[in-house]
């Protein structure tokens, strides 16, 4: 439970960096690491993509994750 606090608060945190504009604060930065998580593993594996085992690897495809859910919550706000 610790790992994925920690994978999902350094996600979040990655993906309010490279979405300009985003800051969720820490418990934000964890839910949105969290959800980017499910997405990235499976947004990454429907494209066969795989960014490797290991904590590193778990970090990359939740920030993937955190980044695709970010830009869908600014498509949304814009609408």
């Amino acid at each position: 439970l610790l790992i994925w606090l920690l994978i999902g608060a350094i996600a979040g945190w990655l993906a309010g960096v490279i979405v300009k504009g985003y800051g969720f604060g820490l418990f934000g930065n964890i839910a949105v690491g969290i959800v980017g998580s499910f997405i990235g593993g499976f947004v990454l594996s429907k494209l066969g993509l795989f960014p490797g085992g290991g904590m590193f690897g778990a970090i990359i495809g939740a920030t993937v994750g955190a980044v695709i859910l970010l830009l869908l919550l600014r498509l949304i706000r814009r609408a």
